[in-house]
Parts: C-alpha cells; structure tokens; sequence
C-alpha cells in the first residue's frame, strides 16, 4: 500500500479560508486522479464555529467554480493534528505563529504559509473574506497556491 501524503489547511475559524482551501485542493487532487495518494482535512485556530458549515459565501463562490463545499464542518485544530499531517498550511502570518506556537517539539509537520506556493503572492497572507468580502478573488488565489502545492508534492512522490 502506497503511504498517503496528509494535508491540513487552517485559518481562525474554519469557515472562509481553510474549508475553501480544503475544497480547492480536493478538487485537484481529484481531477488529477490521485485522491488515493492524500487525505485532506480543514481547521481553525479558533473555536469560534465548531460545527458550522463554511460561509455560505465561500460556498458560493466554490459553487461558482465547480467545488462543493456543503459537506465540510468546521473543527478546532487539535495535538494530535501534529502527530497526523505531514503538511499544516496556513492561510495567513497571524495562524501561522500560532501554529508553530503551539506545535509539540516532537512533531514532524512541516507548518507553512499557503501563499508560499503562490507565485503572485508569494510570502503574503491570504485576506479573511469575512470582512472584506472578496469571496470569488480568495478562491481563486487558493486554487492557484493549491495547484503548486499540489504539483510539489507530486514531483516528490
């Protein structure tokens, strides 16, 4: 049996950001054939929202490019979150020292900033749609990033 690649995208709430992440790079793996080879989840920093299906604005805006996000529920990031995934992503500077902040000293995942995968955004943070509303321009950033992360775990593998 081929070992999966498991990846964990976060935001604060696991409502905008990290389920569209999560439903962006599901939806390449897919088309790509490949959705034996990874497990992909969603979380939030926060527990603002355990529970809760994503924004209905995210969810439109996915819908508008072929991704259901209907299914997904909102979670905490959990300890045992850095002992399971190989890959953490976060969507922006503040989740991503938090992360790290909180990461156990023997862990092995490799926490990083989503928009590091990005070549026109490289370093930034993905803007939290919740407040600025630019639901269709987040998604496709996300879709970008996760298309180059996607290829630079195949190119591992």
């Amino acid at each position: 049996m081929e070992l999966k690649n498991k990846v964990l995208f976060v935001c604060m709430g696991n409502i905008c950001r990290s389920p569209t992440a999560e439903g962006a790079f599901q939806s390449i793996v897919e088309k790509n054939s490949k959705s034996q080879h990874f497990e992909i989840d969603s979380a939030g920093t926060h527990a603002y929202h355990i529970g809760n299906s994503p924004d209905q604005r995210s969810q439109q805006a996915a819908i508008n490019h072929g991704v259901d996000l209907s299914s997904q529920r909102a979670r905490h990031v959990h300890e045992s979150d850095f002992y399971y995934y190989d890959y953490i992503i976060a969507m922006d500077s503040d989740n991503l020292e938090r992360l790290k902040s909180i990461q156990p000293s023997e862990s092995h995942s490799k926490i990083e900033l989503m928009l590091n995968y990005s070549k026109e955004h490289y370093g930034a943070s993905v803007p939290d749609p919740y407040y600025e509303g630019k639901f269709d321009e987040v998604f496709e950033m996300l879709y970008s990033a996760c298309t180059s992360f996607f290829e630079s775990i195949v190119k591992k593998d």
